[in-house]
């Protein structure tokens, strides 16, 4: 009779008897000896008698080796096992792209884009609804700018604290508050513009404050559910919702104003985002061994596609609640995410807050009109941020080093839009400028699969790469960086077009520490795992 016998505590069991008779188990020449007629079965904690002359096949599984031996035991009680070596784990196939797109993992990362959608829109309908509210309050153009930034105060204080909230407690019930509060906030703004211009920036301030977990969030998550080949496109797909919030953002905006008044996107958005709360809460699980809906064969594939040695896990020791600031800052390449993330959130919300603007003032289109052509690159980013981390998943598969990948992606994502804004300056209709925005804005994506990777957390092997306990902490240390850096161009912006009257002048500045990032990046960037213990 041959039987396979899955087994992983065989031994420790058998450990346990050698205790009581010393000669139970030898090993000499791959041969076994186990104790007379008694086999551990398929049932924990239970025995059988082996009858004469059976035959066995034992698949045994201790750490990461997995043998296999035939077995033969005689009716004199004979004990002996012999088989050839221990043949390596044998890894579970990757999934199909239907098998990927249909997976308990997509769903995760699907409703992570969906909130990243909200809270880009939620944090873009004041760059749609400036525009009336400084015609309606007899605003300056610095001051609108001091508006937007307002948002930006309050995301300075969170991203730290946040991180370290996501590595201690974990991405789920994080990201359950953060989106909570800031629709709270959203929906809230009405009430506060009408009540004082401090009410109001009290309210986008608070904003800032929820949506600053927004990312460390999304790291933790992607890093406990993805394996290390599909973490780029992981990435990629929760970074598009983020881009489709804002085309969703400018879009919608300027339809709601005209149906349902001024405030009429502040409340359905921040509506929006309780309702996303409820489903989180009740459809999702913090770690793929905790959900009851995913299959086992995708379960096996997620853990055995890691290293136990930084797997994010439940069971996982946790980071200290104080990290070490110290240490985090003398290496180089904390620094390059640093720098990466400053410029990375200086364009990111300068293009954001202030093109709608521009076109409106530059090209003399309605706002409308403006937000439309402000929003179709963001559309763009979303489809090209997908298939960039896909691409960069299929370079390190295909042997690449993931310092170079990370590399080559970060240089297309900064020095294709240092060049694209450098020719939108020169553009003579709203159409070409829009072709040009569009395509900054496409390639900008590409960054995504450079400095944002390398922030996540629980990599098994290179993916991720740099900091695993620290990773929300180290990503709140850049994150923060790159709110003073986006505070500074906000701001800055509308005080260089009223003192030098220029637009364009400021779009070459940003085109200009493009190119400067992406050289400190590709000198210092490590695609390798940083020790700060």
């Amino acid at each position: 009779m041959n039987l396979s016998l899955m087994f992983d505590r065989s031994i420790r069991s058998l450990s346990r008897s050698t205790s009581q008779n010393p000669k139970i188990l030898v090993h000499d020449s791959c041969k076994i000896l186990f104790p007379p007629c008694l086999i551990e079965s398929s049932k924990r904690g239970s025995f059988r008698t082996v009858s004469s002359a059976t035959s066995l096949r034992l698949r045994l599984r201790h750490g990461p080796v997995e043998g296999a031996l035939r077995a033969r035991v005689s009716s004199d009680g004979g004990e002996s096992f012999t088989g050839g070596e221990f043949p390596k784990e044998t890894e579970l196939q990757a999934p199909s792209f239907v098998e990927f797109i249909t997976s308990e993992r997509v769903k995760v990362v699907a409703m992570l884009a969906l909130a990243l959608a909200l809270c880009n829109a939620d944090r873009v309908v004041m760059s749609v609804a400036i525009v009336p509210l400084s015609l309606s309050h007899g605003w300056s153009r610095s001051f609108g700018g001091v508006v937007q930034s307002s948002f930006l105060w309050g995301y300075l204080i969170s991203p730290i604290a946040g991180g370290a909230l996501v590595d201690y407690y974990g991405g789920k019930v994080v990201m359950a508050w953060g989106v909570a509060l800031w629709s709270l906030a959203t929906f809230l703004t009405p009430w506060a513009a009408e009540t004082s211009i401090w009410a109001l920036l009290t309210m986008r301030a608070l904003l800032g404050v929820a949506e600053g977990v927004a990312l460390p969030c999304m790291n933790n998550m992607v890093a406990r559910w993805f394996p290390q080949t599909e973490r780029a496109r992981a990435v990629g797909l929760a970074m598009a919702g983020f881009q489709l919030g804002s085309a969703i953002g400018l879009t919608l905006s300027p339809i709601l104003m005209s149906q349902a008044g001024l405030f009429g996107p502040f409340v359905i958005f921040g509506l929006s985002g309780f309702l996303w709360v409820l489903v989180w809460i009740s459809a999702t699980s913090s770690t793929p061994d905790r959900s009851p809906q995913i299959s086992k064969s995708e379960l096996d594939y997620i853990l055995n596609n890691r290293k136990k040695s930084s797997i994010v896990d439940n069971q996982a020791k946790r980071s200290k609640v104080i990290p070490p600031f110290r240490r985090l800052l003398s290496k180089p390449p904390t620094w390059s995410l640093i720098v990466a993330n400053a410029m990375h959130s200086w364009g990111f919300f300068v293009i954001l807050s202030w093109m709608p603007i521009y076109f409106n003032t530059i090209y003399r289109v309605d706002l409308r009109q403006a937000a439309w052509f402000s929003a179709v690159p963001w559309s763009m980013m979303a489809i090209v941020g997908y298939f960039a981390g896909a691409w960069s998943d299929t370079l390190i598969q295909r042997g690449l080093s993931v310092t170079m990948t990370r590399k080559i992606m970060q240089s297309i994502g900064f020095v294709g839009p240092g060049i694209a804004l450098g020719c939108l300056t020169a553009a003579k209709s709203p159409l070409i400028a829009s072709a040009w925005l569009t395509l900054a804005v496409g390639l900008k994506s590409f960054s995504h699969s450079g400095f944002l990777v390398n922030l996540q957390v629980g990599v098994p092997t290179k993916l991720q790469e740099i900091a695993p306990q620290y990773s929300g902490v180290l990503h709140g240390l850049s994150n923060t960086a790159g709110t003073f850096a986006a505070i500074i161009g906000t701001i800055g912006a509308g005080f260089f077009v009223e003192l030098v009257g220029s637009f364009q002048g400021f779009l070459l500045l940003t085109s200009f520490l493009y190119i400067l990032s992406a050289i400190f990046f590709d000198i210092y960037a490590t695609g390798e795992r940083v020790n700060f213990d």
